[in-house]
């Protein structure tokens, strides 16, 4: 049986989107799924979560949760990355609360500037124990990872991990019917063409039938930016520079050096950037788990 090990299994909200696609592939319905996390509670979560989702839809997959990662690994055909080195307490909290004492303020903080150089040091060494794992049994193994800093840490496990690593992230997919919602305009039929780096691409063209939808994107925008959005910031950006940008308006709001400045406290209220939103993400992340796992226990099926 094919196996794919999912690292980092008690994010459970993620373990569930991810693999409950693969449940619905025709192409995987013989796999195995291979659970691992070091945090054993979350990790039963997680296996009852996709037993229970298996069992609604019918699926062939096998769902297994393992304690031992060598074990997890092994003979697997593609793992998926998707740890959280640290977690929100302390890591997240240390990675902002003390670069805010020295006037260092951030928005998401999981790729660049001081955030993003902790999580990759705190990171690194983990991704590189996960590939001396892979190349010892499953040396052919696809590392797809979804774990941030996503460009950093892709280039460790393929520059000095020795494995075949591809980095991922959802903002792609995510793109034009973000952009097309929050317009109002209708995305059926549209037709995309996005290149750049992962994780910030450019939708650099947008048609339907045809026809350029940009003039009447940049329109609708244009309008749309003369009131308080939670989109300010790639709005800007495509003005500026023509094109809209997959990834976020927080992570832009960090990866360009134009929004988040000490000097120009001001551009924080005319592009609403909501400084320290990850730490309330996770907050909701972990509610979100705390819901998830009590609709766990009080379901008698499993």
């Amino acid at each position: 049986m094919a196996k794919i090990t999912f690292l980092g299994a008690g994010s459970t909200v993620f373990a569930k989107n991810v693999l409950g696609d693969v449940m619905l592939t025709p192409a995987l319905q013989e796999f195995e799924l291979a659970l691992f996390d070091i945090d054993l509670e979350r990790l039963k979560d997680s296996e009852n979560m996709l037993n229970n989702l298996k069992s609604s839809f019918g699926s062939g997959c096998t769902v297994k949760a393992y304690t031992n990662r060598k074990e997890a690994l092994r003979g697997a055909k593609y793992v998926v990355n998707a740890i959280q080195v640290g977690g929100y307490d302390p890591c997240t909290i240390t990675d902002f609360e003390i670069p805010k004492k020295y006037g260092l303020r951030q928005t998401i903080a999981d790729t660049i500037g001081i955030g993003g150089i902790f999580r990759n040091l705190r990171t690194i060494p983990v991704m590189l124990d996960f590939a001396k794992d892979i190349q010892e049994v499953c040396p052919d193994a696809w590392f797809l990872n979804y774990t941030n800093p996503m460009a950093v840490l892709t280039n460790a496990m393929i520059t000095y991990g020795g494995v075949k690593t591809v980095g991922l992230c959802h903002s792609v997919q995510a793109c034009v019917p973000h952009l097309f919602r929050c317009l109002g305009l209708d995305s059926d039929g549209v037709q995309a063409k996005i290149a750049g780096i992962n994780h910030m691409a450019w939708l650099l063209e947008v048609t339907k039938d045809g026809v350029d939808l940009y003039p009447e994107i940049k329109r609708r925008a244009s309008e749309k930016q003369k009131e308080k959005h939670g989109d300010m910031v790639r709005y800007e950006l495509m003005f500026r520079f023509g094109y809209y940008v997959t990834e976020s308006s927080e992570h832009n709001a960090e990866y360009h050096p134009y929004f988040i400045k000490k000097k120009y406290p001001e551009l924080i209220e005319q592009f609403n950037i909501p400084l320290d939103e990850y730490p309330r993400r996770c907050i909701h992340q972990i509610e979100k788990w705390k819901t998830m796992r009590e609709e766990l226990v009080n379901d008698k099926s499993l």
